[in-house]
C-alpha cells in the first residue's frame, strides 16, 4: 500500500487491519506514522499525557510477526489511544489531578483490558480535565488541551485528547468515558464519531459500581470502527454486576433504512441553538430525508424540569461521595469549579438523589412516547461548534444568541441522554461552520437497541462522507 504518511494517519481502523491481512501495510509502518505526527502536532494540541513510542514499536514487531502466521487478534496491530481517566494496571493514571501525579492502579478497567487483549496497542493516553468533570478538557497537572481544527478552541471534554488525538491523526482508536457527553461532545466539537451505549451494555469499572450516569465507549473516524470497538468492549464482566449478559454483536454492512421515520428535535425544547448549528443539523436531516426516511419534528417536554440542575444535583453528590475526602488536603492544588462541584455535593441528602431519579422517570415517560413513534431521534450535540479551549464554566456571562445560558451545560445537549441512560447515542458530523469548526448530531435509539442507531449513523455516514475533510493543522 503506497500512502503519504499524512494518509496513513488518516486510516480507519477496519482499512489497516485489512491492509495488514492483505500484506500491503505493517503495523510498523502505520505505528512509524502516527509516532511521526504525534512529534509533529502534538505540541500544540497537548492531547497525550504519556507516549511510550518504544513499547509500542515493539509490540507493532510482534503484530507484524502475528498477521505472517495467521494468529492476529481483533484490533492486533492498532494505535489505541486510552484515556488517562482509565485505570490500567501498573501505568500512570493520574485522573487530570495532581493528587494522582504518581498514581499507578492495580487494575484494568474491563473495557481497556478488553481493547489490549484483542491486540490493540496503547501507545499513549489521553488528556482530561480533572476526574473528568468538565465539557472541556484543562487540568491543573497537565494543562490545556487544544482543537485542531482551531487552537483558540477546546476540542470539548472531558474525552478531548481522545477527540484531538483522533482528528490530528495522532492515533487510529480512542476510547472515552460519558457521563455527560465526555464521549459525544468531543465527537462533535472534532469531526468524529462517539458512542455511549446503554447503561450496562460495556461493563465499568470497579471505582464506579452501579453508575448508571457513567459509560465507557469507543471514539473514532468512522461508524464502522465504531462498532469494531464496541464489538470487543462489550458484555458482561465480573467487576460489573449490572453488566448485561447479552451480546449484541454490531455487523459489518446493514440495510438501507428506507422508509423509516426519523424524529428531529432542533432544540429539545430547551436550549438557544446557534445559527450555524442549526443549519448543519437542518443539512443532516435533509441527508437521511434523501434516504428515502419521514422526518417527524418532535420535542420531549423535559423544559419543566428544571434541567440541568437535577443533572448537577446527581453529579455532585457522585463526586463527594468518591471525592469528598481529598479537598481539604488537596483544595489548593485542584481545579477550582471541581471544588465547589465537590463542596456542593457535601450539602446535598438521600432524598435530593433520589428526586433526581424521580425526575429521570419523568423525562423518559416523556420521550418514550416520541422513540415508540420514530425508529431514531436526531438532535445536535451542542448548541454552538465548541468554547474557547480556557473557556471558564463557571462564567455567569456566557451567551448563546445574545442570550444568557449556563457556561456549564447550558450548550450541552448531550447530559440529557445520560439522565435516560438506557438510550444508546452515537454522535456523528454534521458539517463545519464558515469559520470552519466542527459541528455534530446525535442519534439516539429506543433503550437498548445498538443496532438501530448503527445503522442510522452508517446510513447517514454512506451518503454524506465527512473523512476527506481534514483540519488544518
Amino acid at each position: 500500500m503506497t500512502l503519504s504518511a499524512r494518509e496513513l494517519c488518516t486510516l480507519t481502523a477496519t482499512e489497516a487491519i485489512a491492509a495488514f491481512k492483505a500484506g500491503t501495510l505493517s503495523p510498523v509502518a502505520l505505528m512509524e506514522a502516527t509516532l511521526a505526527r504525534i512529534e509533529a502536532v502534538n505540541p500544540a494540541l497537548n492531547a497525550f499525557t504519556e507516549v511510550h513510542a518504544e513499547r509500542a514499536l515493539d509490540q507493532a514487531r510482534a503484530a507484524e510477526i502475528a498477521y505472517g502466521r495467521g494468529t492476529a487478534r481483533p484490533l492486533e496491530g492498532i494505535p489505541v489511544a486510552i484515556k488517562d481517566f482509565h485505570p490500567v494496571a501498573g501505568e500512570l493514571t493520574t485522573f487530570g489531578s495532581k493528587a494522582f501525579a504518581n498514581h499507578r492502579p492495580e487494575r484494568t478497567a474491563p473495557t481497556v483490558a478488553r481493547l489490549l487483549d484483542a491486540g490493540g496497542i496503547m501507545h499513549a493516553r489521553t488528556t482530561t480535565p480533572e476526574f473528568a468533570y468538565a465539557p472541556i478538557t484543562a487540568s491543573p497537572l497537565w494543562g490545556v488541551t487544544r482543537n485542531p481544527w482551531s487552537l483558540d478552541h477546546s476540542p470539548g471534554g472531558s474525552s478531548g485528547g481522545a477527540g484531538a488525538a483522533l482528528a490530528a491523526g495522532m492515533t487510529v482508536l480512542a476510547d472515552g468515558t460519558d457521563a455527560g457527553g465526555s464521549v459525544r461532545i468531543p465527537a462533535a466539537a472534532c469531526h468524529i464519531v462517539g458512542y455511549k451505549p446503554p447503561f450496562g451494555r460495556n461493563p465499568l469499572d470497579v471505582d464506579h459500581p452501579i453508575e448508571s450516569l457513567l459509560h465507557y465507549g469507543p471514539m473514532t473516524r468512522s461508524v464502522g470502527d465504531a462498532a469494531l470497538m464496541q464489538n470487543v468492549m462489550s458484555g458482561a464482566h465480573g467487576d460489573d454486576m449490572c453488566s448485561l449478559r447479552e451480546q449484541i454483536v454490531l455487523p459489518e454492512s446493514h440495510a438501507p433504512i428506507e422508509g423509516w421515520t426519523i424524529g428531529v428535535s432542533m432544540d429539545l425544547g430547551m436550549f438557544e441553538i446557534d445559527p450555524e448549528v442549526a443549519r448543519n443539523t437542518q443539512a443532516a436531516v435533509d441527508v437521511f430525508r434523501r434516504l428515502g426516511c419521514t422526518i417527524r419534528e418532535v420535542t420531549p417536554d423535559w423544559a419543566g424540569f428544571d434541567l440541568p440542575h437535577p443533572y448537577l444535583r446527581y453529579w455532585e453528590g457522585m463526586a463527594a461521595s468518591s471525592l469528598g475526602g481529598m479537598v481539604d488536603k488537596w483544595r489548593d492544588e485542584m481545579d477550582p469549579y471541581m471544588v465547589g462541584i465537590i463542596e456542593n455535593g457535601r450539602a446535598h441528602s438521600a432524598g435530593t438523589l433520589y428526586r433526581c431519579s424521580i425526575v429521570r422517570g419523568a423525562m423518559y415517560r416523556s420521550l418514550a412516547p416520541i422513540l415508540e413513534a420514530c425508529d431514531v431521534l436526531v438532535c445536535p450535540s451542542l448548541a454552538v461548534p465548541t468554547v474557547a479551549a480556557e473557556h471558564d464554566c463557571g462564567a455567569e456571562d456566557f451567551r448563546v444568541n445574545g442570550k444568557p445560558v449556563h457556561a456549564y451545560l447550558g450548550w450541552n445537549l448531550c447530559y440529557p441522554f445520560n439522565m435516560v441512560s438506557q438510550c444508546p447515542v452515537i454522535a456523528v458530523p454534521s458539517g463545519l461552520t464558515a469559520a470552519g469548526l466542527p459541528t455534530g448530531i446525535q442519534i439516539v435509539g429506543r433503550t437498548y437497541d445498538d443496532p438501530s442507531v448503527f445503522q442510522a449513523a452508517a446510513a447517514y455516514e454512506a451518503a454524506n462522507p465527512w473523512r476527506d475533510v481534514l483540519p488544518p493543522i
